[in-house]
């Protein structure tokens, strides 16, 4: 199901419709590769469409969380940031603190190991997310990361 169908489905058990703003802030949000704060994604919506103001990107960001089409993320520096929700995927993310980067990576054995550790004491895991804090090692790459962020 795309997320344009499962978007429509959701609007209409709340007794709501798709409107061209949400359709094309929902756009804009596939089209960007990278966590995306509200507003850098505001910034992208108005270029493709210059009518769709900052209420407008809140609004409908809260109502796309709801709906399970994207999933929010706090991480360590206070900001807000957003990804599309993909059911039954799972990633885990390393940050780095000097220029802001973040990695998504999946790894087997540290899952396998958080579920046996998670069983050792009698919990049955439902859902986690692991974010690891650092620094990038190669300063250079790190400051102009930085400078483009």
């Amino acid at each position: 199901m795309s997320l344009i169908d499962k978007l429509e489905r959701f609007l209409s058990t709340r007794g709501l419709k798709m409107t061209s703003q949400r359709k094309v802030i929902l756009e804009t949000l596939e089209s960007i590769p990278y966590h995306v704060t509200l507003d850098e994604l505001l910034v992208a919506v108005q270029q493709n469409r210059s009518g769709v103001g900052q209420a407008t990107i809140y609004r409908t960001m809260k109502l796309f969380v709801e709906a399970e089409i994207v999933e929010e993320h706090r991480f360590d520096d206070g900001i807000t940031r957003y990804e599309i929700y993909e059911e039954g995927e799972h990633h885990d993310h390393l940050i780095c603190l000097s220029c802001g980067k973040i990695i998504e990576f999946e790894d087997e054995l540290i899952e396998e190991r958080q579920n046996a550790i998670a069983e050792q004491f009698g919990i049955r895991i439902t859902t986690h997310k692991m974010e690891l804090y650092g620094h990038c090692v190669d300063i250079k790459a790190c400051r102009a990361h930085k400078q483009n962020s």
